[in-house]
């Protein structure tokens, strides 16, 4: 197969994501039962997609409030130099912090955008001397502490096309 072969995806497989995006306990039963598919092409499409990297990870999503983690806040980054090796040096950083849920390397006035969690103001503050005060490559940072979370995930959008 060639590249584009092995990364397209057809109706059934969009029809497939759609589903398993909201949750991925359905059973193949139900979803070729929504698809018109038998359970072992939609077992046999899924596995594909998770061989092709579109199907990334099968996660359990945690309320962080009833797990002690209850403050998210957006953190916008900004480097003091811009060097290949500073900058992969500070991903590696973010990937290793299990505060850091999220991390953005982004265009415009922040280098980076960063979703962290923590336990309380404190704990954030701790993270704060750690993470940026004692990195000298930290020019500044600036942090939106959210009020509310309105909507939170992952899902991508799938269009669904008329089979």
């Amino acid at each position: 197969m060639n590249n584009s072969q092995t990364t397209s995806i057809d109706g059934f497989d969009r029809k497939i994501l759609a589903i398993i995006q909201c949750s991925n306990r359905t059973t193949s039963d139900q979803i070729a039962e929504q698809v018109g598919l038998s359970p072992a092409a939609v077992q046999r499409r899924i596995k594909r997609m998770r061989e092709q990297n579109i199907i990334q990870a099968d996660i359990a999503v945690v309320n962080p409030k009833l797990t002690g983690r209850p403050v998210t806040l957006l953190v916008q980054v900004t480097l003091e130099r811009e060097r290949a090796d500073l900058i992969d040096t500070f991903k590696k950083e973010m990937k290793a912090n299990p505060a850091v849920q999220q991390c953005y390397y982004v265009t415009g006035s922040a280098d980076f955008i960063l979703v962290v969690t923590a336990t309380d103001m404190e704990d954030y503050e701790a993270f704060t001397r750690e993470v940026f005060f004692d990195n000298r490559n930290i020019r500044n940072f600036l942090t939106n502490v959210v009020m509310d979370s309105v909507k939170v995930g992952l899902s991508v959008p799938v269009i669904l096309e008329e089979s």
